[in-house]
C-alpha cells in the first residue's frame, strides 16, 4: 500500500487531496468524506503505521479516489479485502461511474466483474479471446439451465432422462450431489413444465430451479480448449456514458 506510515489516515487524503490542486478545507473534507465510506473514521488520526493490512488497502484506495477523474484504471483493487471492505470498494466505483467516470478495471474476480462491468473482455496469454456484456458472454456458455436435485439417488437417471426432452442439450449428471442440470430455452413457464412433469413421474426433488451460468463458468468454458494456460485475466470496462 503507497500510503506514508509517519501520516495519520486523515493527513495521508489531505496530502493527496493537496497535492492534486485541492484548497486544504476542501482537502480535508473530501479525506473526512472518504474516511467515513471506507470505515476509518475511528482510526483517522492514528498513525497509518498502526494500521493492520486490510485497513491499509482500504486507505491506500481511498487515496486513490480522493479526485473524481474523467478516465479511471484500477488494476485488481479488490485484492486483500474482507467482503465488506470489498462490497464497500464496489459502491464507491459505482458512485464514480455513475458520476461520470469511465472506468477500466482488471480483474481476476469474475463476480466484481459481473457486478461493475458493462463491457467485458476476455484475455487469455495476452489476447482477447471474448468481449461482450456479462449476459452476451454468458449466452455463450449456455444460457440458462434447470437443476433439480433429488430426494433418492435412485431416481438420478429416471431424472435425467427426463429433463432431456426439454433441454438443448443432453444433461449433466452429478452423482454425489444427486443433481441433474440441462441447458434450456424456455424460461420460467419450462420450469413449471418440468415441476409438474416429474411430479407426475413420482421423482421427488429436494431443490429445483432456473439459472443463468456464472462468468466463472464462462470463463472456463472460454479457456478449456487451451492446455497449459497458467496466466489468465478478465479485464472489465465500464463505461461513463453510451457513447463511451
Amino acid at each position: 500500500a503507497a500510503v506514508d506510515d509517519r501520516l495519520t489516515g486523515r493527513e495521508n487524503l489531505r496530502m493527496i487531496g493537496e497535492l492534486y490542486g485541492l484548497r486544504s478545507r476542501a482537502a480535508l473534507g473530501r479525506a473526512d468524506e472518504l474516511l467515513d465510506r471506507f470505515d476509518l473514521t475511528g482510526a483517522a488520526d492514528r498513525m497509518s503505521s498502526t494500521y493492520s493490512g486490510g485497513m491499509r488497502r482500504r486507505l491506500d484506495l481511498a487515496c486513490a479516489l480522493v479526485v473524481r477523474p474523467s478516465v479511471m484504471f484500477l488494476d485488481e483493487p479488490s485484492t486483500g479485502l474482507d467482503p465488506t471492505s470489498r462490497l464497500m470498494l464496489w459502491d464507491a466505483i459505482e458512485g464514480l461511474v455513475s458520476q461520470g467516470t469511465t472506468l477500466l478495471l482488471t480483474t481476476q474476480y469474475l463476480e466484481e466483474a459481473d457486478r461493475l462491468a458493462r463491457d467485458i473482455a476476455v484475455v487469455d496469454h495476452g489476447r482477447i479471446i471474448a468481449r461482450g456484456s456479462p449476459r452476451e458472454l454468458k449466452a455463450q456458455a449456455g444460457g440458462q439451465r434447470v437443476e433439480a436435485v433429488v430426494s433418492r439417488r435412485g431416481q438420478l437417471d429416471s431424472a435425467a432422462a427426463l429433463l432431456a426432452r426439454y433441454g438443448t442439450r443432453a444433461p449433466d449428471v452429478d452423482g454425489p450431489r444427486g443433481m441433474v442440470s440441462v441447458p434450456v430455452d424456455g424460461g420460467v413457464r419450462l420450469v413449471t413444465q418440468v415441476i409438474a412433469a416429474l411430479d407426475d413421474a413420482g421423482i421427488e426433488v429436494t431443490d429445483i430451479g432456473l439459472r443463468r451460468p456464472t462468468l466463472d463458468e464462462v470463463f472456463l468454458a472460454l479457456t478449456e480448449a487451451a492446455p497449459g494456460n497458467t496466466s489468465r485475466t478478465a479485464v472489465g470496462a465500464g463505461a461513463a456514458n453510451e457513447k463511451e
